[in-house]
Parts: C-alpha cells; structure tokens; sequence
C-alpha cells in the first residue's frame, strides 16, 4: 500500500525519497524493538541461571527421587545404576 500525506484535505502521494526513508525509519525501529526483547530475554535467562542449583545439586535431588521411587528406579535404571555404583563406591563417609 503506498503512502500518502493529507494536506488540507489533499492526497498526495509520497516520492520515493519519502518512501524509502519511512521504510529505513520502519526498519529501525524494528530493530530496537528486536533489541530490546533480545535484551529481556537475556535478562531472563541470566536470572534463572544465578537462580538455578548446581548441576551437580540437580543430578542429586534427582537421583534422590528416583531412589525413592520403585517405578523411577525401574523407569530411569541406567542413569540410576550409574549414580548408585559411583555413591557407592565413594560414600560421604568413606
């Protein structure tokens, strides 16, 4: 759709010099936009990263639930055999 101004009741149609710096404004300003979410976004992930537990901390509050689960045990057996030997092999108070 081309532009136009209104100008005292006129129509009058843009040049294309009008038309293509409306564009590069238009451009721009979709760009900032994209920025700024890009920003949030960013933000939104370096929060929950600092908030989050260790990995470390995560594999062990899983493991622990599936230890407590028989269903879990059966269901996540490898991965739960894999962390079991090595629990075992080195205990807190060994």
């Amino acid at each position: 759709m081309a532009r136009h101004h209104n100008i005292n009741g006129n129509i009058v149609p843009f040049t294309e010099a009008e038309e293509a710096e409306w564009d590069a404004r238009e451009a721009a300003y979709a760009e900032q936009k994209a920025n700024e979410v890009s920003v949030e976004s960013k933000d939104y992930v370096n929060k929950r990263k600092s908030a989050y537990p260790s990995i470390g901390d995560q594999l062990d509050m899983l493991w622990h639930s599936i230890d407590q689960n028989p269903e879990l045990k059966s269901k996540y057996f490898d991965f739960y055999e894999a962390i079991k030997a090595v629990k075992v092999k080195y205990p807190k108070n060994g």
